[in-house]
């Protein structure tokens, strides 16, 4: 029998986490379910056979038959629930962003680093794109050069009223973030952020231009623009010295039709990267029991966080801003 994974969160997140368990992916089970809203938690349990609801996320944690447990409830929770996981030896998927603060955000990287075991992961699912994971392996065969710029693209039809401008950076672009680091393999010094006008169609969120240079020097800008209209588009080019590789722009079906040749974009990126939240969770389930979880680790999770707030502090004081990481322990290195 595969493991006995506990759900946290039965959100739209939540929700397909909840379908591809339940598929049977990797001989799991998804064998308990809370949500704060006990209604929606039920939804989701009943939809997927009739899983064990839980009152206390805590208890769901503590119960000694739930293998492993994934996150996906609101921010400010994470930090709680994936130190209580530690705490129990459990390994956890947490979405991300690994937690709410950089305070809570170094205290499960110190707390994970004194149990000895690699048991958190987070939820950059891009990781798991194969147009990424190509990029990268192209990059890796040396044929390209060294890189010298990662061109970035972020776009959503319509956002959310709730989502600031603010949220564009430490919300939207985190995923940039960490997806840059891994296919560079190296930190970000500096950050900026440049904002254009607000557009028409969302007058009180700014679209943003977001500039972040290595350690190395290679230069990564990321538009973030929520308010796009015309659907979800994720794009990515890496230039090097000797050539570019970027991600396919069109799905592998196109339409033509009275003069049109077409293809369709998707809704969101739930769409988008069906493919790679579905081998998240299947590398996820193959590594329990290992010390070695398959995707970002706490370490990537606060290096992403810290950017982050960087990029925050150039947006606010319209200035080129240093990123500084404290000292990565040993423990993550070729993590």
């Amino acid at each position: 029998m595969g493991a006995r994974v506990g759900l946290i969160g039965a959100g739209i997140m939540g929700a397909d986490h909840a379908r591809i368990l339940s598929s049977g992916i990797g001989g799991a089970v998804l064998a308990a379910v809370h949500d704060a809203d006990s209604a929606r938690a039920r939804q989701v349990a009943d939809a997927c056979g009739g899983t064990q609801l839980y009152d206390d996320p805590q208890a769901l944690i503590a119960d000694a038959g739930i293998d492993a447990v994934l996150v996906a409830s609101p921010d400010e929770t994470h930090a709680a629930l994936v130190l209580a996981c530690i705490a129990q030896g459990k390994p956890v998927l947490v979405e991300k962003p690994l937690a709410a603060t950089l305070d809570e955000c170094r205290a499960i990287v110190a707390a994970e680093t004194r149990g000895g075991r690699r048991l958190v992961q987070v939820g950059y699912m891009r990781r798991f794109d194969p147009g990424y994971r190509m990029m990268k392996a192209a990059l890796a065969e040396g044929r390209l050069g060294p890189p010298l710029f990662l061109h970035c693209v972020h776009r959503n039809a319509v956002a959310p009223h709730w989502l600031t401008n603010e949220l564009v950076i430490a919300n939207s672009a985190t995923h940039e973030i960490d997806i840059a680091r891994y296919l560079l393999g190296e930190e970000f010094a500096s950050v900026s952020v440049i904002s254009p006008r607000a557009s028409s169609r969302a007058p009180t969120r700014q679209p943003q231009l977001i500039v972040l240079e290595t350690a190395s020097g290679v230069v990564v800008d990321v538009e973030a623009f929520v308010d796009a209209q015309y659907g979800y588009d994720v794009r990515a080019e890496l230039v090097c010295e000797n050539g570019t590789v970027a991600l396919a722009p069109n799905p592998p079906l196109a339409t033509r039709l009275a003069g049109q040749d077409s293809h369709a974009l998707h809704a969101d990126w739930r769409g988008r990267f069906a493919d790679a939240y579905r081998d998240q969770i299947g590398a996820w389930l193959v590594s329990l029991g290992t010390d070695r979880p398959a995707g970002s680790s706490a370490w990537d999770g606060y290096a992403a966080s810290v950017t982050a707030d960087a990029a925050l502090q150039a947006w606010r004081t319209r200035s080129r801003t240093t990123v500084q990481l404290d000292t990565m322990p040993e423990f993550y290195r070729n993590a």
